[in-house]
């Protein structure tokens, strides 16, 4: 696997002080809070998991599942959700929407309206990537771990077609490890 990389862009240790300062941020917003942390699935996985663990106040934490991307590099634009069961009652309770990568925005954008249209009192995100070079609708992260050069990543979580998500690290895949999928690939995030 890690022969398949270009370049690492963030470190093991890079990424635990990130999760730190993330972690310091959130215990601020959310102290005395009847939080729901809600995890997209599969990209956050490691993000949030790691990212719990440091944040000293109650909380539970659910998942859903949503994706554009398949086995590509090229969203297709449409956002299919699927909510876990028991991922339904936030009537009422403060919401933290945690992602792997803030890339066109149109998976947040419509996670979040999702979120509302459940009765969340807020919704908040938190991304562990952000790519605002990709950005195709207006919507920005109201907290976030990195920005990142627009180039295709993995590692952390991320992954393509399925691989490179134990990677413990966050890098840029050759690009000849995904171009035999698609015919003019674009950067991913």
């Amino acid at each position: 696997m890690e022969n398949d990389v270009s370049k690492v862009l963030l470190t093991e240790a890079e990424i635990r002080a990130g999760l730190k300062r993330l972690a310091g941020e959130l215990t601020v917003e959310y102290r005395g809070s009847d939080l729901a942390v809600v995890a997209v699935l599969h990209g956050s996985c490691v993000f949030v998991s790691d990212l719990i663990r440091l944040l000293p106040i109650p909380l539970t934490l659910e998942f859903l599942a949503c994706g554009s991307y398949g086995e590509g590099t090229v969203s297709s634009g449409e956002v299919r959700l699927t909510f876990i069961p028991g991922a339904e009652n936030f009537a009422g309770r403060r919401v933290l929407l945690v992602d792997d990568i803030l890339d066109t925005g149109r998976t947040l954008l419509r996670v979040r309206e999702a979120l509302r249209a459940r009765g969340a009192a807020d919704v908040k995100t938190c991304v562990f990537l952000d790519k605002p070079s990709r950005r195709v609708v207006p919507i920005r992260s109201d907290f976030r771990g990195f920005e990142i050069e627009d180039v295709f990543v993995v590692g952390y979580g991320l992954d393509f077609a399925g691989r490179y998500r134990n990677l413990p690290y966050l890098a840029a895949l050759k690009p000849e490890i995904y171009a035999a999928r698609q015919p003019a690939p674009e950067p991913r995030g």
